[in-house]
């Protein structure tokens, strides 16, 4: 599949939050996930920083010469979330929690949790808790030896569990967490394997979940979405829609969670190009392409959230297959690949990537 380079298009930086500096601290200074959110737009007269010039970057071990790949060598990443002044990337395999800022700065591992990374499960999610600067609270998404789970982790302590039972499979364990109000977290869980699942009312495999008021031992979850495919992403906007993804056998969608309950499918893709990590902004959603190796650009009506025109495809074939993706603190889309696992990697992979909205990724190879 490809399709025509967006055009120019900028996003206004409104993503706050921060965390730690150090292995398992986590720093007070960021912000709630519950800031405004950025837009893309082309009347937007402050365009995002681009990276700086290729001939800066030096050779060697895990150095890539491409200035737009913000970290290198790491293991098969997951879902990301964009901090103040870089993000936070899970590895799916190892339950490793890194910062990554830029790429003079090696990651900093914040948090380990014990996953069981076979196929596709272990470390899939991660997201900051909507008070983060008073309670200091990270959630996650993970696959254990019986189970797939949400847990939530404070500095220093053990994860506790928030939502268990979740049916683990042989594939389909991949899922996504999101906040849709200070006081609701989104669920959405994979088939583990089995589409019938997703149809049966009394699993929680294959749904979108909401748990309103989360806490360890009191998740009552609500099924607000029945029928999820192989999980993608979940991605909150500034217009107060969550957006997801999932991969069917027969397309690739995705759909959208209106502030009412409402539930829309805003695109398909009958050729399954691999659906996978989304970032939501004002006036539309990014979302990486595993398989066709690109980041598609969707742009919603501002009134209704409809989109209407074919998604437009940016940096195809640059950097191999993309998997979680966040919006950074330069207004650029940031992208994790998982070549290790799902492609062919390169010497520096795997790796995360800021990608320009109006156009392209760094002057570097692959």
């Amino acid at each position: 599949m490809r399709l025509v380079v967006v055009g120019r298009l900028a996003w206004s930086v409104a993503l706050a939050s921060a965390l730690l500096a150090g292995c398992a601290r986590f720093d007070d200074s960021a912000s709630s996930p519950f800031t405004p959110e950025p837009t893309f737009s082309p009347a937007d007269p402050k365009p995002p920083k681009q990276a700086p010039p290729s001939t800066t970057r030096p050779s060697g071990p895990c150095i890539d010469p491409d200035p737009a790949v913000v970290a290198t060598c790491l293991d098969t990443t997951a879902g990301m979330v964009g901090v103040a002044e870089g993000a936070l990337v899970a590895e799916r395999r190892t339950g490793r929690i890194l910062k990554v800022i830029d790429p003079d700065q090696p990651p900093i591992e914040i948090a380990r949790l014990d996953v069981d990374g076979s196929a596709d499960g272990g470390l899939s999610d991660i997201a900051l808790s909507p008070t983060y600067r008073e309670d200091g609270l990270l959630y996650a998404y993970i696959t254990t030896a019986g189970d797939n789970r949400v847990v939530r982790i404070a500095e220093g302590g053990q994860p506790k569990d928030i939502l268990t039972g979740i049916p683990k499979g042989a594939n389909g364990n991949h899922g996504a967490i999101e906040w849709a109000t200070p006081n609701q977290l989104l669920v959405l869980t994979g088939d583990a394997g089995n589409p019938g699942l997703a149809s049966t009312p009394s699993s929680l495999a294959g749904k979108l979940l909401r748990v309103n008021s989360p806490a360890p031992g009191a998740a009552a979850p609500e099924v607000a979405v029945s029928g999820i495919g192989i999980a993608g992403d979940l991605c909150r906007d500034g217009k107060d829609s969550v957006w997801f993804t999932d991969r069917t056998p027969v397309e690739d969608r995705l759909q959208r969670l209106g502030p009412d309950g409402s539930v829309s499918i805003a695109w398909t893709w009958p050729d399954r190009p691999g659906v996978a990590g989304c970032a939501a902004a004002a006036d539309g959603v990014a979302i990486s392409l595993t398989n066709a190796k690109a980041l598609a650009i969707a742009a919603a009506d501002e009134n209704t959230r409809a989109v209407t025109t074919a998604p437009s495809l940016l940096a195809q074939d640059r950097y191999g297959q993309l998997g979680g993706a966040t919006v950074g603190p330069d207004g650029n889309v940031w992208v994790g690949t998982v070549n290790k696992t799902d492609g062919q990697p390169g010497p520096n992979d795997d790796r995360v990537v800021r990608i320009p909205p109006q156009g392209g990724g760094g002057t570097g190879p692959d």
